[in-house]
């Protein structure tokens, strides 16, 4: 009896198994207009998490990829495995689901390509026609950012860009507070955490649905909403020491218990950061003597140089300044000592500031108020 018994249940195991394997199954039957022959270069993550590079053969202008997902999946599909530019015409990406689907694709014309099947491929179709006008608008802009080779130039050009990108990311922030069961929503969230409060981007969080709360994309962002609420007010001010610009040891703590503190995260190549950079130094020149400091974390951990050359020549040398602690490894970044990354910093420049006791009274820029309240903030504190 015990013997039926075990067998009833292992059977029933294998069936569970079997039907979870299923329903994490995509196919993706393709077909490309202008090849008959060669390879396709697909790239995408499976459902142990793992990053995948396909090469799929095309056979009388047809091919097929099959493979395992956990949930929703974006899928970068490219003519050659060399091919790192988002703007070359054999480069495109969308969303694949655990279903059959069907891929219509043109040589030399891969954006354009149809995807029938995929619910949330279909949803950002629908987003990126909301926004299609608006990026219209930008193509000559666009296509003078790409062809300045001056450095300085390209950046200026850059700045333009800021109404246009207001204008779609009203349209993508509607996207998220209404499509609370999208995959799509918490993956969109990733690239507006840099300039959203927290408060915001918590309220969108807690009305998503559990499932897409436990999404990849999900759990990063409530990674990342811990992150920011470590680096804005309320919270106590993360102590860290390093060797300065002179290569001496600094030690935020030193200052807890006597001085106000502004940590402002910037960078030698963020031209905001060095625009503003004047009208920190008259900051300085109007607190200092009644009790603020003023410390810099800089993200240019990979050019030091560039960093030394920068607070030179923006004779900013009188505040403290330290790297923000970002290491490169053979495999990635190693953001663990990574200053930056433990106040929640997603955009340059960010300015903190951390009262007499070591609490964060305010943020400014990414996630936090306007750069221009932080005037008002100092008035307040200081009584002039």
């Amino acid at each position: 009896m015990k013997k039926q018994i075990l067998i009833s249940i292992f059977i029933l195991f294998l069936g569970v198994t079997t039907l979870h394997a299923q329903n994490n199954k995509f196919t993706i039957h393709g077909e490309i207009k202008g090849m008959t022959s060669g390879s396709l270069f697909f790239g995408y993550t499976d459902n142990h998490e793992k990053y995948l590079k396909k090469t799929i053969p095309v056979e009388h202008g047809k091919f097929k990829l099959e493979g395992m997902i956990s949930e929703p999946t974006n899928v970068f599909l490219c003519l050659d495995s060399t091919i790192n530019r988002m703007d070359d015409p054999n480069l495109t990406n969308f969303w694949i689901e655990a279903t059959d689907m069907h891929l219509e694709i043109t040589l030399g014309a891969f954006k354009q390509f149809k995807l029938s099947g995929s619910k949330t491929n279909d949803e950002e179709q629908e987003l990126n026609r909301q926004q299609a006008p608006i990026r219209e608008e930008m193509q000559p802009l666009t296509e003078a950012y790409m062809a300045e080779k001056d450095h300085e130039k390209a950046a200026a050009i850059r700045e333009q860009f800021e109404p246009y990108n207001e204008r779609m990311e009203v349209i993508t922030d509607e996207f998220i507070r209404t499509h609370t069961d999208s995959y799509l929503s918490p993956h969109l969230m990733r690239f507006r955490l840099m300039s959203l409060p927290v408060d915001q981007v918590e309220s969108a969080y807690n009305h998503w649905t559990e499932r897409v709360k436990n999404s990849r994309s999900g759990k990063e962002i409530a990674e990342e909403i811990k992150k920011l609420k470590q680096g804005s007010p309320g919270s106590p001010a993360i102590m860290f020491s390093r060797k300065d610009i002179n290569d001496k040891m600094f030690n935020l703590e030193e200052l807890k218990g006597k001085k106000y503190v502004i940590l402002d995260f910037w960078a030698s190549w963020c031209i905001p950061c060095r625009k503003g950079n004047p009208h920190l130094k008259a900051l300085h020149e109007k607190y200092a003597p009644l009790g603020l400091e003023i410390v810099c974390i800089a993200s240019d951990d990979s050019s030091p140089d560039r960093w030394r050359q920068a607070v030179e020549q923006d004779g900013i040398g009188h505040f403290h300044h330290v790297l923000s602690g970002m290491k490169h490894t053979a495999t990635g970044y190693d953001k663990s000592e990574d200053i930056g990354e433990w106040y929640g910093i997603h955009t340059l420049p960010t300015k903190i500031l951390i009262d007499k006791n070591g609490n964060i009274i305010a943020r400014y820029g990414g996630g936090g108020e306007p750069h221009e309240n932080l005037d008002q903030k100092l008035i307040e504190i200081f009584g002039k």
